[in-house]
């Protein structure tokens, strides 16, 4: 992973925007968009944002921000950044942001508007519902574990609330939340390529509260589970390499 993806809360913070042109007018409507406060190179900020054709002069204006501590994005010059704007998919509050390091912007536009058809325009309200459900829905799942694996079962697909699907429904799901019991299910891998699991597989693999394996699982296939989902390493087992994985929710 060449670089960690974070969102930053910019609302009323100073950024420096450095530049002229279309580039930069691009530039300052995101920020203005996020809320950020513009400002000149001799203010005090966090980020900036150098958005200056002449190459001598860029280069120039990028070290002289970093020797002040600031984190600087360069436009199309991805050397020279700490820090690149992603292509975004915006569906306040939900945000999808697609980055390639500086390696072609043309391809995280793509992606974008490839994902722009695939999502509802009402997936903001569902998660704007379910932060508002949040006291209910702890109230019904007084346990964090078997609250996740409510919400994970409802937003499966298929399930009462798909992002994808046409009006997800808190409220009906809140009347009716139908929290399954515990299945396990022995994957057996054909190899160590994750884009070999079929769709379901992943799907168990990405909702799992603990996987099982031999110690031979490939890292690449175990990274599709949470972060915090249990890895228990054990004797190998019959029938090849493979994942037991332990969930809650409908198959």
């Amino acid at each position: 992973m060449h670089s960690l993806p974070v969102f930053l809360r910019l609302e009323g913070r100073p950024v420096i925007l450095l530049g002229d042109g279309d580039a930069a007018e691009s530039k300052r409507r995101l920020l203005a968009r996020a809320g950020a406060m513009i400002v000149d190179e001799s203010e005090t900020a966090a980020l900036a944002i150098v958005a200056i054709g002449d190459d001598a002069m860029a280069e120039a204006a990028v070290a002289g921000l970093r020797a002040r501590g600031i984190l600087v994005n360069a436009v199309d010059r991805p050397a020279l950044c700490d820090f690149t704007l992603p292509a975004i998919v915006d569906r306040d509050p939900v945000l999808i942001a697609i980055g390639t390091g500086g390696a072609s912007a043309g391809l995280a536009k793509a992606l974008r508007q490839r994902i722009e058809v695939l999502l509802p325009a009402g997936l903001g309200t569902l998660a704007t519902a379910l932060y508002g459900a949040r006291d209910r829905i702890r109230r019904l799942f007084p346990e964090a574990d078997a609250r996740r694996r409510a919400i994970d079962a409802a937003l499966d697909p298929g399930g009462t609330l798909d992002p994808l699907a046409e009006a997800p429904d808190v409220e009906r799901w809140l009347a009716d939340p139908a929290a399954a019991e515990a299945t396990v299910v022995r994957i057996t891998l054909r190899s160590a390529d994750p884009d070999d699991l079929t769709l379901r597989e992943a799907r168990w693999i990405a909702r799992a509260d603990t996987l099982s394996h031999d110690g031979g699982a490939p890292a690449a296939i175990l990274d599709r589970a949470r972060a915090d989902a249990r890895r228990l390493v054990g004797e190998p087992a019959a029938g090849g390499p493979g994942v037991t994985v332990i969930l809650r929710g409908p198959n």
